[in-house]
């Protein structure tokens, strides 16, 4: 009698979030799940803190749970999110946490530990082999593609993996959305994330004897913009003015601008806990007595004081989510004694996104122009991933190709699954690579 296969495991480690899921022999994938106290998620924030406890030891701690211990103590906590958008840079070596210096690898094998152990039962025996999801393009001003995989490599074999395999996201997204084919098919897979937006092309044909689905790849793009570069145009446009941005204070006999850099931190909104903390602190306060509109340097001040960062982002987020289902909404942020109220009409909000946008569309017509296709060739495309709701982006599609051709579905759940599917194909090497 023989046993069954292990389950194959596929891990969609994301800019936001990072997403699991197992498939086994039955063919079926099914995504891990993490209880919290507000209920069991399966997108895990792909978020590290690291804090010392009462007896001095370091406290590691990974998605919902780092947030709640910045959000508890953000003087005394280190609070890292999004750290995959600096996989692929050289620039980055190491950063130093509570006496220990950490290198991208081990930031990343923290989180996955510590992602492991709240998944419980779950993930308590691990098989040997992983399918990780990596981007067409990652992150940053000059990318060094070898340099991530092989952080990423580093860091999945201290969880005892010993096979290590890697498909590009969109290629996990098009598998799992290939299931639902009758017939052979070109597809494009568009697949939108926290940092980058890729874009792969596909035909898949299904042997008619068999059943069994191949695939041949066309094409691949990507662009190192997504959902966070839209929420800091949101942040930059109704938040920072109201916090002193574009105003002028006095110096001496001068009329000086406020310096632009105190508001870039708004970026990523873990990054105000060390802009309270940073010399530059000192000189916010001062500018309260010497800003012409001292009332904002004042919310400046409290919103950084007060650690409101975590509220503003939920804020923002509220807004993209309320403007992708209506033409105008409300954005409210209210925080201690701060308020910023504003109607937002979306045709604003796709105004200020318009880079981001221009960027995305030129990533589309690459990937066809690669493929040698036009649009009219693609019979199906998927959209995935947080953006994908975004009337704007879904529009870029509209534009291109013929509406009943473009599907949704699985927004967050279907690179994780598709790479798990991937992994009990027979031909693995047909839609993975290896390292060495």
């Amino acid at each position: 009698m023989t046993s069954a296969a292990p389950p194959t495991i596929g891990i969609d480690f994301g800019t936001t979030n990072t997403v699991v899921s197992l498939a086994g022999s039955d063919g079926a994938a099914q995504l891990v799940r993490f209880p919290t106290a507000a209920g069991e998620v399966f997108a895990f924030r792909s978020a590290l803190s690291f804090h010392r406890g009462q007896d001095g030891e370091r406290v590691v701690e990974a998605g919902p749970w780092a947030i709640e211990a910045y959000v508890e103590d953000p003087l005394e906590t280190r609070f890292i999110q999004s750290f995959k958008t600096f996989a692929a840079s050289a620039a980055f070596t190491e950063t130093r946490i509570l006496d220990r210096r950490y290198q991208f690898e081990d930031l990343l094998a923290a989180f996955l530990l510590r992602l492991r152990e709240h998944a419980g039962p779950a993930m308590a025996a691990l098989p040997p082999r992983v399918i990780v999801g990596r981007p067409v393009t990652f992150a940053g001003g000059n990318p060094d593609e070898g340099l991530a995989l092989t952080r990423y490599q580093a860091a999945f074999a201290r969880l005892g993996f010993t096979d290590i395999r890697y498909a590009y996201e969109p290629v996990g997204a098009a598998f799992f959305f290939a299931r639902q084919l009758t017939q052979d098919a070109t597809v494009l897979v568009a697949d939108f994330g926290g940092g980058t937006s890729d874009f792969s092309i596909v035909r898949f044909t299904r042997d008619p004897a068999t059943g069994v689905l191949g695939s041949t790849p066309l094409a691949r793009s990507g662009v190192g913009v997504a959902g966070d570069a839209f929420d800091y145009r949101i942040i930059d446009h109704l938040v920072s003015p109201a916090l002193g941005k574009g105003g002028l204070y006095r110096a001496f006999d001068n009329r000086l601008p406020i310096p632009q850099r105190y508001y870039t931190a708004f970026a990523r909104w873990d990054q105000l806990a060390l802009l309270r903390a940073s010399r530059d602190m000192k000189d916010i306060r001062a500018l309260a007595r010497t800003a012409e509109e001292p009332e904002k340097i004042a919310r400046l001040i409290e919103v950084l004081d007060d650690n409101h960062g975590y509220a503003l982002y939920r804020a923002v987020s509220g807004l993209k989510e309320a403007l992708s289902a209506s033409e105008t909404a409300t954005f409210r942020f209210a925080a201690g004694s701060v308020l910023i109220e504003a109607e937002v009409a979306r045709s604003d909000f796709e105004g200020w996104i318009r880079p981001e946008l221009s960027a995305i569309e030129t990533a589309v017509d690459q990937a066809l122009d690669r493929a040698g296709l036009a649009p009219d060739a693609i019979d199906k495309v998927f959209l995935t991933g947080g953006s994908s709701f975004v009337p704007a982006v879904r529009d870029i599609f509209a534009r291109r190709f013929d509406p009943a051709r473009i599907e949704s579905g699985g927004e967050f759940e279907s690179i994780a699954s598709g790479l798990a599917l991937i992994g009990r194909e027979a031909d693995l090497d047909l839609w993975t690579t290896r390292l060495g």
